[in-house]
């Protein structure tokens, strides 16, 4: 009975040490990417998106990132498919275009 406190005393802290360091919520992001990347049916081919959709999913990583959500634009960014990001970037590093945020240019 004894031992079953101790662990429990230990599993409390060390969250509590991983919660105040910021790691916990890093660990948990980390888990859910992986989580949605088993369940995710890699036989079936995802649909071409239009550009629209690749406008929103910047407008949303931005978002992300500008209130610092970091580890969720990491999971939104795993969960982009290599092409979506990467027209992004093309428009931004091939076209020479400056790297100016989609959120200020809307406003």
């Amino acid at each position: 009975m004894h031992r079953c406190r101790y662990l429990i005393a230990v599993a409390l802290v060390l969250r509590d040490t991983l919660e105040k360091r910021g790691a916990l919520a890093q660990i948990k992001a980390r888990i859910r990417a992986e989580v949605f990347n088993a369940l995710d049916d890699q036989s079936e081919p995802r649909p071409t998106l239009p550009r629209e959709n690749l406008l929103i999913n910047e407008l949303i990583r931005e978002y992300l990132e500008y209130n610092k959500y970091k580890y969720t634009a990491s999971v939104l960014i795993a969960d982009l498919s290599c092409t979506e990001f990467s027209l992004i970037s093309y428009m931004v590093i091939k076209k020479k275009v400056p790297r100016i945020s989609l959120l200020k240019c809307l406003c």
